[in-house]
C-alpha cells in the first residue's frame, strides 16, 4: 500500500493520544447501524483506528498535535461511516483533554456545549452522513444515556441542553459568527468556486479558528480531486499546514500508470492497494467495470478507484502544461507593442481583455467583469469601465492590432476602430468555428512548444483551465463544461483572439515598423 499522506508510521503510544479512550467510549456507545451486524457495538477498521489514534494525538501539554484533518481515499471505502463516528464522538464523547493520571495517560472529557457542524454545498448532500449519525445513535446506549432527541435534520438533547449535531450550507454571510466546537465538510472535492465551496470553507475555517485553544478543530473527506478545478480539497492538499504536518493528511493511492489501465493484474493489484482493509469493497466488479467499460474517462477512474489526483480528459489545458507557460520575468511595461483579444458579454459571461506582448507572446489580462457571487438579477457588465479599460490600453502601449468578438459590442468595436483606427481594430467572429477552431488549435501549439507565455495571472489561469473541448466537423472548439456553467472561460476566448491578433500583426510587419495601411471594418 502506498501511503501518500503525513499520515506518521505504526500507532502513537497510549501515553501521546486520546485515541485509545475514544475507541473505547464508540465501542460502548455507538452501534453499526447496517449490514449483517447491523445493531453490535461499532467497530472500527485498523486503518480508521489508525487515522483516530492520530488525529486525537496530543502534545506533552495536552494539545493537540494536529490543528486539522483530511481523509482522501478511494470511494467506497468508509469515509463517510468514520466521519459520523468523529461527529458522535465530539458531540457526547471524551473528546478534549482533560488531565494525566497517576499512570501518565491522558484522560478525556466531553465539551459543554458541543455544536457540530456538517458542512456542505447543498443541504441533501449531508444527507448521508446524517442517516448514519441517526443510524448510529438509535436504540444505542448513547440514546438513552445521553437523552438524545434525534431527528431527521439536527441530532439534539431531550432536556433542552444546548448543543447540537446539525447540517450547514453554503449561504454566504448567514454563516459568520458561528462557533462551531467540530465541523465536518465531506467530499470537498465537489467544493469548486461555481457552487462556493472555497468561500464556505474559509468561512468554517474562520469560525474553528475562533476557539481553536478550547480545542475546536476540523476534518474533511474527499475523493481524489480534479487539478483543473481549483476545489477545496485542491487548496488543503497545496496548503503548507499539510506539508509541514500542522494538518494530518491521510492518503492511500493505487500505484498504476494510465497506459497499464487495461491490465487486469494492474488494476486489480492497484485496487487492492487503494482500498487496503476496507473488505466490503467489490474488487472483482471495480476489475470489470474498469476494464470494459468504456462510457467513463481513465481519469475518473483513476480519482475515484485509484485515489490519484487526475485531470478530466476533455479539459482542454492542463494545468501542468499550463504552469509550465509562466514565466514572471521581463514584466510587461508601458510602451511595450501589443496586440489585444476581447471577448464580451452583457449579463451571463465574462467580459474580458487579454494583451499579449508582441516581442514573445507573453499574456497578460488588461481587464475582466465577471458576475458577482449573489449579485442581483439586474447586474450587468459596466460598460463605462470597459470603454476606459480599452482608452487605457491604447494610452499606455503601443496596440499594434485588436480582434473583438462582436456580439453585443459591435456599436462599441465601432467607434473604438473610428476612435483607435480601422487599421489596428478588427471584428473576430468566435461563432465561425472554421477560423475559430484554427486559431484555438495554434494557441494549443504555442503553449506545448514553448512559444506562449504568461504572467501567472490567477484569472487567466482559471479560465484557460476551466475551458474543455468540444469536437465540431472542422475540429475542436472550447467551450463551458456546460452552457449554465458558472466556470467562464472568456478570459481564455481572449487570449486566444489575442494570440491571432499578434499573428496577423508580424504578418504585417509590425513588430519593426508601424507602418500605415487603410482596411475596412
Amino acid at each position: 500500500m502506498s501511503q501518500t499522506g503525513n499520515l506518521p508510521a505504526g500507532v502513537p503510544k497510549p501515553t501521546e493520544t486520546l485515541g485509545y479512550q475514544i475507541i473505547r467510549w464508540c465501542q460502548r456507545y455507538i452501534v453499526q447501524p447496517d449490514g449483517d451486524r447491523a445493531g453490535e457495538p461499532w467497530q472500527f477498521t485498523p486503518e480508521q483506528l489508525r487515522f483516530v489514534l492520530w488525529f486525537y494525538a496530543i502534545n506533552p501539554d495536552g494539545s493537540w498535535k494536529y490543528s486539522a484533518a483530511t481523509l482522501r481515499r478511494a470511494k467506497g471505502w468508509g469515509k463517510t461511516p468514520l466521519l459520523a463516528a468523529l461527529a458522535i464522538v465530539e458531540f457526547l464523547g471524551p473528546c478534549r483533554f482533560s488531565h494525566f493520571d497517576a499512570f501518565g495517560l491522558p484522560v478525556g472529557k466531553s465539551v459543554p456545549l458541543p455544536v457540530v457542524q456538517i458542512g456542505a454545498t447543498a443541504l441533501d448532500q449531508t444527507d448521508q452522513t446524517l442517516d448514519m449519525i441517526r443510524g448510529m445513535l438509535s436504540e444505542s446506549p448513547a440514546e438513552a444515556e445521553y437523552g438524545l432527541d434525534i431527528g431527521k435534520s439536527i441530532v439534539q438533547f431531550k432536556s433542552g441542553k444546548p448543543g447540537s449535531i446539525k447540517p450547514k450550507a453554503t449561504a454566504g454571510r448567514t454563516n459568520e459568527g458561528n462557533r462551531p466546537t467540530f465541523a465536518l465538510m465531506d467530499e470537498v472535492h465537489h467544493w469548486v468556486t461555481s457552487n462556493g465551496g472555497p468561500d464556505f470553507y474559509q468561512t468554517i475555517k474562520r469560525n474553528i479558528e475562533k476557539t481553536t485553544k478550547a480545542g475546536s478543530r476540523w476534518v474533511c473527506t474527499t475523493n481524489a480531486y480534479n487539478p483543473n478545478e481549483d476545489s477545496v480539497a485542491q487548496i488543503i492538499h497545496e496548503s503548507d499546514m499539510v506539508t509541514q504536518g500542522y494538518w494530518l493528511y491521510d492518503c492511500l493511492e493505487g500505484s498504476i500508470d494510465v497506459e497499464d489501465i487495461r491490465d487486469e493484474a494492474s488494476v486489480r493489484a492497484s485496487l487492492i492497494e487503494a482500498y487496503g482493509d476496507a473488505t466490503w469493497a467489490d474488487i472483482d466488479g471495480l476489475t470489470r467495470t474498469i476494464l470494459y467499460d468504456r462510457t467513463t474517462p481513465d481519469s475518473t477512474y483513476c480519482r475515484f478507484f485509484f485515489n490519484q489526483i487526475a485531470e478530466s480528459s476533455d479539459g482542454w489545458m492542463s494545468k501542468t502544461e499550463w504552469d509550465a507557460c509562466d514565466w514572471d520575468d521581463d514584466p510587461i511595461t508601458p510602451g511595450d507593442q501589443i496586440a489585444i483579444g476581447f471577448d464580451g458579454s452583457i449579463r451571463g459571461d465574462a467580459t474580458g481583455l487579454v494583451g499579449v506582448r508582441l516581442r514573445d507572446a507573453k499574456l497578460f489580462v488588461l481587464g475582466v467583469w465577471e458576475r458577482p457571487e449573489r449579485a442581483p438579477d439586474e447586474w450587468e457588465v459596466d460598460v463605462l469601465s470597459v470603454e476606459a479599460a480599452v482608452n487605457a490600453a491604447f494610452k499606455t502601449y503601443r496596440v499594434e492590432w485588436f480582434y473583438a468578438d462582436p456580439p453585443y459590442w459591435q456599436e462599441n468595436i465601432g467607434r473604438w476602430a473610428i476612435e483607435h483606427g480601422d487599421d489596428t481594430v478588427f471584428e473576430f467572429w468566435t461563432n465561425k468555428p472554421t477560423r475559430m477552431v484554427q486559431a484555438v488549435e495554434r494557441f494549443r501549439t504555442a503553449a506545448m512548444v514553448g512559444d506562449l507565455k504568461h504572467d501567472g495571472d490567477h484569472r487567466l489561469t482559471r479560465h484557460v483551465l476551466n475551458a474543455v473541448t468540444r469536437e465540431v466537423p472542422q475540429g475542436l472548439l472550447i467551450t463551458k463544461d456546460s452552457p449554465r456553467s458558472k466556470r467562464k472561460i472568456d478570459l481564455a476566448v481572449c487570449a486566444v483572439l489575442a494570440l491571432e491578433a499578434r499573428a496577423d500583426a508580424i504578418a504585417d510587419g509590425r513588430l519593426k515598423i508601424r507602418r500605415s495601411r487603410v482596411v475596412g471594418f
